[in-house]
């Protein structure tokens, strides 16, 4: 499958494809086709576990399902991106921390679900991928969030979107053993085509926000460096520990319970200089995000620029979550005259995002790739992220 699906046909081709392989597989037609998204988050990092603002928005790539319902608890699972063949698991047996796979992910959603007492008694399941792995773009939220869908609908379990990412982050959290928060599920279950979401992370409101660049002459440019990352790897795990810390010391369940006002005065009354570089990136992050909705609401879409700068200053520094290739990406594009950079996702490795006018987008994007040459690293992929639809079915449609 291409890397870059970019249309409802080519996701249709997707769907088709699925489907024949999972015929070829199982000796049976699929009941359903499903797809869901991995997303880029436009600002509001490692603000999610702290209850407080982001804002993803889908992409056009997907994780995309072919799914048939069992009865007789066996659950049958392969990957056209994963070499290996079907495996097999019985629904009855799958216990958190037993597999350090890829089929963790559709597997934890099933354990999630029986945990939460909807009844899933099997599956045979086929999934393809076009979200690039470890890139910061929600590749396992992806995978999640389009079987939790299938099954939901193959079972009429009745979820809304809500629950179903709640599950999905469970599955992450507590399955595959992943301190992730609840955006990446949210955002590939209720992204809205042309839109980013604005989301409240502790009551789980939402509002739609319309980002249409191409009307503008602005494209946003997503820089995946081709470092890989790991959530479940242990320096995201301390960072959300730390928070954690910091709010109990604080007196406060989360850091999103400080206000922007009184960030000097609860800094004042931390000792621990590294607790103290966690509250302050969490709290005017938040603020960034409310800065951002205000910005797009009032039509100064090229006004988000500076403070996705911002943003990534506040991660690289305070935070410490950037990598050099990373700040290469953000460097170079400045300096080439894009309007604002800054990484996005968990950090460590992954992607970075470019806001730039149409006419200096091949500027950019040269600038990037030469200063990656001078500092000897991999050549990085450039593509165009563009506000695209939320998990959906497929076929039969």
């Amino acid at each position: 499958m291409s890397e870059s699906v970019q249309n409802p046909a080519d996701v249709t081709a997707a769907a088709e494809a699925v489907a024949r392989r999972f015929t070829e597989l199982y000796g049976a037609e699929p009941a359903g086709v499903w797809a869901a998204p991995g997303r880029v988050n436009l600002i509001g990092e490692h603000t999610d576990y702290n209850g407080g603002f982001v804002m993803p928005f889908a992409l056009p790539q997907v994780a995309v399902a072919a799914v048939s319902p069992r009865e007789d608890g066996l659950l049958r699972l392969s990957s056209a991106d994963v070499p290996g063949g079907v495996v097999e698991r019985r629904v009855d047996e799958l216990l958190p921390g037993s597999d350090k796979r890829w089929t963790a992910y559709p597997a934890g959603v099933v354990w999630a679900m029986l945990e939460g007492g909807h009844a899933v008694t099997g599956a045979d399941v086929h999934l393809a991928s076009t979200v690039p792995s470890g890139a910061g773009l929600s590749s396992s939220a992806a995978l999640e969030v389009v079987v939790a869908l299938a099954l939901d609908d193959l079972f009429g379990l009745g979820l809304d979107r809500a629950l179903l990412a709640r599950i999905c982050q469970r599955a992450e959290n507590e399955y595959v053993g992943a301190p992730t928060g609840i955006m990446d599920q949210t955002a590939s279950a209720c992204c809205e085509a042309g839109h980013a979401l604005f989301l409240d992370t502790r009551d789980g409101t939402r509002r739609q926000i319309p980002f249409d660049l191409a009307a503008e002459g602005m494209r946003l440019l997503v820089v995946d460096t081709q470092v890989k990352h790991a959530h479940s790897g242990g320096e995201y795990g301390k960072r959300r520990a730390g928070c954690e810390r910091a709010a109990e010391l604080l007196g406060v369940p989360v850091l999103r319970d400080i206000p922007y006002a009184e960030l000097d005065e609860a800094l004042a009354r931390l000792d621990d200089e590294e607790l103290r570089r966690l509250v302050r990136h969490v709290v005017t992050e938040d603020q960034r995000v409310e800065r951002v909705v205000r910005l797009l609401n009032d039509g100064d879409t090229r006004g988000i620029g500076p403070v996705l700068t911002e943003g990534h200053a506040s991660l690289r520094d305070d935070f410490r979550v950037s990598a050099p290739e990373l700040d290469t990406v953000v460097d170079a594009a400045l300096d080439a005259g894009a309007l604002g950079a800054r990484m996005t996702g968990g950090g460590f490795g992954g992607s970075a995002v470019v806001l730039v006018d149409d006419d200096r987008a091949d500027a950019v994007v040269s600038a990037v790739g030469s200063a990656f040459a001078r500092a000897g690293h991999k050549p990085p992929r450039v593509f165009p992220a563009v506000p695209s639809r939320g998990a959906r079915r497929i076929r039969p449609a």
